[in-house]
C-alpha cells in the first residue's frame, strides 16, 4: 500500500492552506479505497466508498482539495455543477453523463500512459516514414514509372540482367543517402523542410445536421457511430518536418496501442478509483416555491441518487458500474442547509466536513507557502520577459489585509480575491515589460497601497473591479 493518510495530508498541505478536517477526511477515504483492494472478494464488494459532503463558502479550497487528491493518485476525476443537470423530461443534461465524462477522462489517462510506453518505438517508425517521404526508394520510383514496370513484367527470367550491377549500386547509394538523412533528422537539420504527409480526414459534413445538444445522452456521438460503418478517408497535408514528426509519431502509436485493452483498463479504473466532484449541491435543495424552475430541483436529487447509490450506466466503452466511484459533493449552503436535501441523498454522503472562511493570516500563508502560490506564478511570468520581481514581507501583509477587507466590504469570495488583486497590481508591469530592458522590480507596501488605494476607498468601484 502506498500513501498513508498522514502522507496524503502532507502532500495536500503543499497546495492548500488550512482546512485540516477536510484534508483528513479525504485522506482516510482515499486510504480505505486502497485497503479495499487487498480484502477477500466476498468482503471487497461490501465496502462502500466514504462519500463526502463539503460545506463552506466559495474560494476556501473545496474544489482544489478534490482535484489535488485525484492528481496525487492519478485517478480519473471530473468536476461538474449540480445546476447543469435536470430531471428526465426537462431540457438539459441527464445525470448519467457524469459517469460518461469520468470514463472519457479515464480513457485519456490510460491512452497517455500507453503512448509513453510505445513512444520510443513510434519515434523510430515515424522516422522511417519521414525518410520514405524525403528519399523515395529506387523500387518505388521504378514502379511509379509505367514503362519501367512494363519492362520488368516482360523481362526474361533465369538470365543475368545487364543492369543488375547498376541496380545493386543504386541500392547501395540509396542506403548511404538514407543513413545520411537519418542523421540529419536526428540532428534536427531538416526541421524547416516542407513534406507532404497523409492524415485522416475526420470531417463528415452531413454529421453537422445531427449536432443536437442531447446527443451525448445516448452514450455515443455521431462520429463514432458512422466511423465504424464508413471507410476512413485520408487527405494530404503539406507541413514542416517538425510538425510531420509529431503527427506521424501519434499515427504510429495509434497502430501499436491496443485500444480494446485501453478501453478495458479505463473502464475498470473509472469504476474502482474514479472521483466525481459535484459542486453547487446547495443550489438543488428543495424550496418552498413549487412553480417555475424549482419544480425540477428535487427531481435532480432523485436522479442523482441511483448514480451515487450504485447503478450501471451505458457508455460507448461498455457498461460502467458506479458502485465504488467516490463522490465528493460541495456547496456553500448559505440560504439552505444539508438537511434540505432529500433524506435518501443525505444518507449517501455520510462524511460531512465544514470548511472555514479565510482571513488575513490565511492569505499570507496562501501567498507564500503553496507550490503554486500566486507570487511564484506572477514572478515567473515576468521572468519569461527577462525581468525579476521581489516582494517585501510588508507588501505581502498589505495584500492579505486588502483582500480580507474587500471580502468583508463586498461579497466574500475567499482566496479568489487574491487573483483579482494580483491582476490589478501587475497590470502595468505586464503591459510595459515586453518593451523594457531587463530589470529588477521591487514591490513593497507603498507600491501596493498606491495601486489599490482608490479601489479600497470606493466601495461601489470595488464591486466591479475586485
Amino acid at each position: 500500500m502506498k500513501l498513508t493518510p498522514r502522507q496524503i495530508v502532507r502532500e495536500l498541505d503543499k497546495y492548500i492552506v488550512g482546512q485540516d478536517d477536510a484534508k483528513r477526511s479525504v485522506a482516510v477515504a482515499l486510504r480505505n479505497r486502497v485497503c479495499r483492494k487487498y480484502l477477500p472478494e466476498d468482503i471487497r464488494d461490501e465496502v462502500m466508498p466514504r462519500n463526502i459532503l463539503m460545506i463552506g463558502p466559495t474560494g476556501v479550497g473545496k474544489t482544489e482539495i478534490a482535484r489535488r487528491l485525484a492528481k496525487l493518485v492519478n485517478a480519473p476525476f471530473v468536476k461538474l455543477e449540480a445546476t447543469k443537470f435536470t430531471e428526465v423530461g426537462y431540457v438539459g443534461r441527464n445525470v448519467d453523463s457524469m459517469v460518461r465524462d469520468l470514463v472519457e477522462t479515464s480513457v485519456r489517462i490510460v491512452r497517455t500512459e500507453k503512448f509513453k510506453e510505445v513512444e520510443a518505438r513510434a519515434h523510430i517508425e515515424a522516422e522511417n516514414r519521414l525518410l520514405d517521404i524525403i528519399i523515395p526508394s529506387p523500387r518505388k520510383r521504378s514502379v511509379d514509372n509505367p514503362m519501367e514496370m512494363l519492362f520488368s513484367m516482360h523481362r526474361p527470367r533465369g538470365k543475368k540482367e545487364e543492369g543488375q550491377g547498376s541496380t545493386d549500386e543504386a541500392k547501395k547509394v540509396y542506403e548511404e543517402q538514407r543513413k545520411i538523412f537519418r542523421e540529419k533528422l536526428r540532428r534536427q537539420e531538416l526541421e524547416e523542410k516542407i513534406v507532404e504527409i497523409e492524415v485522416e480526414d475526420s470531417n463528415i459534413p452531413f454529421l453537422d445536421t445531427f449536432a443536437d445538444a442531447g446527443m451525448e445522452q445516448m452514450g455515443f456521438n455521431m462520429q463514432d457511430l458512422f466511423g465504424s460503418l464508413m471507410p476512413k478517408k485520408t487527405k494530404k497535408r503539406k507541413v514542416k518536418v517538425r510538425d510531420a514528426r509529431t503527427i506521424l509519431v501519434h499515427q504510429e502509436a495509434e497502430k501499436i496501442i491496443d485500444m480494446e485493452e485501453v478501453k478495458s483498463i479505463a473502464v475498470e479504473r473509472a469504476e474502482e478509483t474514479g472521483i466525481i466532484f459535484i459542486d453547487e449541491m446547495d443550489k438543488i435543495c428543495g424550496s418552498d416555491s413549487r412553480h417555475g424552475p424549482d419544480v425540477s430541483r428535487e427531481g435532480v436529487q432523485r436522479d442523482i441518487l441511483p448514480i451515487v447509490e450504485g447503478s450501471t450506466v451505458m457508455t460507448k466503452y461498455g457498461p460502467v458500474k458506479s458502485d465504488h466511484i467516490l463522490f465528493i459533493a460541495a456547496g456553500a449552503f448559505h440560504s439552505s442547509k444539508p438537511s434540505d436535501l432529500i433524506p435518501e441523498l443525505q444518507g449517501r454522503f455520510p462524511i460531512r466536513v465544514e470548511l472555514q472562511s479565510l482571513g488575513e493570516e490565511d492569505f499570507c500563508k496562501i501567498l507564500t507557502e503553496p507550490k503554486n502560490s500566486l507570487i511564484r506564478i506572477y514572478t515567473s511570468l515576468l521572468e519569461a520577459e527577462g525581468h525579476s520581481v521581489e516582494f517585501t514581507s510588508d507588501a505581502i501583509k498589505e495584500i492579505a489585509r486588502v483582500a480580507d477587507k474587500v471580502n468583508h466590504q463586498t461579497e466574500n469570495i475567499g482566496a479568489r480575491r487574491l487573483h483579482t488583486i494580483f491582476e490589478k497590481l501587475f497590470e502595468d508591469l505586464f503591459f510595459e515589460a515586453p518593451e523594457k530592458d531587463p530589470q529588477k522590480f521591487s514591490i513593497d507596501k507603498s507600491y501596493v497601497q498606491k495601486r489599490l488605494q482608490d479601489i479600497i476607498k470606493d466601495k461601489d468601484l470595488t464591486r466591479y473591479i475586485l
